[in-house]
């Protein structure tokens, strides 16, 4: 009994833990109050962000469907050229109306139109605002009528200034100033480097150029006015001298060859030119028979 007392004094007297709880007070409410208006806050963030999606994707979707559209052959600018037209651009390059704009691929439809129009040069630019489809064409000059030997057998064109063919075709509607005088036979298009490299010196080789010739192995002869025909051997990085060596005999050795007719030159190699020459006819001889004369 007295035990127990003893026990109940020393409880009551020992001071007892509170229960911790969340503090009460003004500032405590104001905390809550302002998380909830941070909540409340993006959340309506949330839904601006939503609906001005929404709203940006169907103005996209309109504007790929209706206003990023050629609807005429007007909206299709065409320049640079004097030799091709508008029409020949949108029959070459297959664009049907209405044509989505986005759905243009510029590089393919530049490759189709160079590969079907006299043309060197094709740039394509997808223009939005207005909607427009602009082409910027280099138009292609032949400089020479060409032939090369295909599967069916021989095959006439020509060749521009950069030595590529150009079918009939292609030279159908171009304003060429003349008349090409210059053949090139035996053409293959592993060999358009030096060819373009001839045909851009073409002035420069003391006389006319008639012909350009390339065997089957790559060897590379030229007929000129003055020199007739000439080997220039393989097209190799001494052609730029070959063709140095051949205007300086150009200028220099017709009028030491007179009475003779120069066969052929052999330029392979430029330090050791080789020069045929037909001989000259032996003028006939007198008889020596018969009546004198007093």
């Amino acid at each position: 009994m007295n035990r127990r007392r003893a026990d109940r004094a020393a409880q009551a007297g020992a001071p007892q833990a509170r229960p911790r709880g969340p503090a009460v007070g003004p500032g405590a409410d104001r905390r809550r109050g302002l998380r909830q208006q941070r909540r409340q806050e993006r959340l309506r963030n949330l839904w601006r962000v939503l609906v001005l999606s929404a709203a940006a994707a169907g103005l996209g979707y309109g504007l790929l469907r209706e206003g990023w559209t050629l609807r005429s052959p007007e909206q299709v600018e065409v320049s640079g050229s004097r030799q091709v037209s508008r029409e020949q651009v949108i029959r070459e390059g297959r664009l049907r109306f209405p044509l989505q704009l986005l759905s243009v691929q510029p590089r393919g439809l530049a490759a189709s139109l160079a590969a079907a129009l006299p043309v060197e040069k094709v740039q394509v630019s997808r223009l939005m605002l207005p909607p427009r489809l602009r082409i910027d064409l280099v138009d292609r000059e032949a400089v020479a009528r060409a032939e090369r030997r295909t599967g069916k057998g021989l095959e006439q064109g020509f060749v521009d200034r950069l030595g590529n063919w150009m079918s009939s075709r292609q030279q159908l509607g171009t304003a060429t100033p003349q008349r090409p005088l210059v053949w090139v036979r035996g053409w293959q298009e592993r060999l358009r480097p030096p060819l373009a490299l001839v045909l851009a010196r073409r002035n420069e080789l003391g006389s006319p150029l008639q012909a350009v010739r390339f065997e089957p192995d790559g060897n590379l002869w030229l007929v000129t006015a003055a020199l007739g025909e000439v080997r220039l051997g393989p097209p190799d990085a001494r052609l730029n001298e070959r063709l140095d060596v051949l205007e300086h005999l150009s200028s220099r050795l017709p009028g030491r060859v007179r009475g003779t007719t120069v066969r052929s030159i052999d330029l392979s190699d430029p330090d050791k030119p080789e020069l045929g020459l037909r001989a000259p006819a032996a003028p006939p001889q007198r008889g020596t028979g018969g009546p004198g004369v007093d």
